[in-house]
């Protein structure tokens, strides 16, 4: 199934508009996409009348041009009968707003919305959800505009059960500088789930990356969603609730979603190369990783950093992820030693971690970044930043993505999230180096090109 027009629809309509709130879900949706996006919006209520000046239509069918897109909010009682009108209207597809379904018991009206979409081969996203957001494209989620924080434009596509849980990713998203190609709040999944999202998005051209919070799939759905991630071109990323007893509760009267066994889950995960995020912040971590470096790594790992400290902590920590640190050669260490400035040629410790010492400069963390890049042992080089010494310039993140460009070797870089080193940063990431704000996140950006399946 194609849902490019409900991705980029150039007409929609909004069916729920308030004459007298405009707080409402669907005011606030009609508002954000007639003033900010380029689609055509038209309000629907069967009242009539007028909103902005904009004539109100009393329903679908009134409106004269072909409607690409329909927003429903309205009580869940009166969504059927409107989605009736947009499959005899030829609408190419419909986000429900609307809550009040099988997660409150309504399991029959779930079960008729599902027949009407199937029988019309109509696609329906949600009910209970917050729909699509698309940058520059369309927002159907019903948070006013000063509210939200949208991250840029980009090649990562992400799917979530929970609106909530995406909203807070897209605001994670901005702050790490990551862009979204598409993000897609699906909620009780009556009609399009999980496995024809990622069906669409690896065919996708905007999106190289898909990602998915996942609360639970429907019976047999799990398998055959591991099938479809596994035969998927791209990267495939998952993050799953319902882990405990407790959690699995709470999933079934979020979403009516059934949870299944968390152990089988994640082993099928790994089975099948999809790579599971515990949390949050490795989802976060992983998105950035695989969104600039979309193929898989033995784990070998070249460390460059200022500080000794710095280095076993991240030893330590490549260790526990089952990551390799391979000793270099004294051959390779000359070799490396020659090209590094007066000030640390004596000092340095280059067997790996490469200690450059807090006397080094610009010019020794490109040597030695450049030197691991080139050796067959290591697949990943990881350069832990330390920006407050003395030698080290706003141009280094720059000039070290330079090596990546040229080299072609993935590099992880580590820069301490402070507004000052906010050139750096840019630096790197204009480059497409990605850059984590913790030790722990630079390892976890490695660590998913390991587990990643070969793409």
């Amino acid at each position: 199934m194609d849902f490019r027009t409900l991705f980029e629809p150039k007409k929609m309509a909004v069916v729920g508009v308030s004459l007298n709130n405009d707080r409402h879900p669907a005011n606030v949706i009609f508002n954000k996409n007639y003033f900010r996006y380029p689609v055509k919006v038209y309000a629907v209520n069967p009242k009539g009348g007028e909103y902005y000046k904009e004539k109100i239509y009393k329903s679908i069918s009134d409106i004269p041009e072909k409607i690409d897109l329909a927003i429903i909010a309205v009580r869940a009682d009166l969504v059927l009968p409107v989605l009736k009108e947009c499959v005899a209207k030829w609408v190419g597809g419909a986000a429900v707003i609307s809550g009040g379904f099988a997660e409150t018991g309504r399991t029959d009206l779930t079960e008729e919305l599902r027949s009407i979409a199937e029988e019309a081969d109509f696609p329906v996203i949600g009910p209970n959800c917050l729909g699509i957001y698309s940058p520059d494209h369309v927002d159907s989620f019903f948070l006013p505009s000063e509210r939200m924080v949208r991250p840029e434009g980009g090649n990562i596509a992400i799917v979530s059960q929970s609106g909530g849980i995406l909203v807070d990713q897209m605001v994670k998203f901005a702050g790490q500088g990551i862009g979204l190609s598409r993000a897609i709040s699906i909620g009780n999944k009556a009609a399009v789930n999980e496995i024809d999202l990622l069906k669409f998005f690896a065919r996708d051209d905007r999106t190289d990356v898909i990602a998915f919070y996942v609360e639970g799939f429907g019976p047999g759905n799990g398998r055959e969603f591991a099938l479809a991630a596994n035969r998927c071109p791209k990267p495939v990323i998952v993050m799953k609730a319902g882990k405990s007893e407790a959690g699995t509760r709470a999933v079934s009267s979020h979403t009516a979603s059934i949870a299944g066994d968390y152990a089988v889950f994640s082993s099928v995960m790994k089975q099948f190369g999809i790579v599971e995020a515990k949390d949050e912040y490795e989802m976060l971590s992983f998105c950035e990783s695989l969104g600039s470096y979309p193929s898989t790594i033995k784990g070998r790992v070249g460390i460059v950093t200022a500080s000794g400290g710095h280095g076993a902590v991240a030893v330590d920590r490549c260790s526990q992820s089952g990551l390799e640190i391979p000793v270099l050669s004294n051959e390779i260490q000359a070799n490396i030693r020659k090209n590094l400035s007066g000030s640390i040629q004596k000092i340095a410790s280059l067997g790996n971690p490469l200690d450059l010492t807090g006397s080094a400069r610009d010019d020794d963390f490109v040597v030695a970044a450049r030197e691991l890049s080139r050796i067959d042992d290591i697949d990943c080089v990881l350069v832990l930043l330390l920006p407050y010494i003395p030698e080290v310039t706003s141009d280094v993140g720059a000039r070290l993505g330079q090596v990546y460009q040229e080299e072609n070797k993935p590099i992880i870089a580590y820069v301490p999230h402070v507004e000052k080193y906010k050139m750096i940063i840019e630096g790197f990431q204009l480059n497409r180096v990605p850059v984590a704000h913790s030790i722990e996140g630079a390892i976890l950006m490695v660590d998913a090109m390991k587990r990643c399946k070969a793409c």
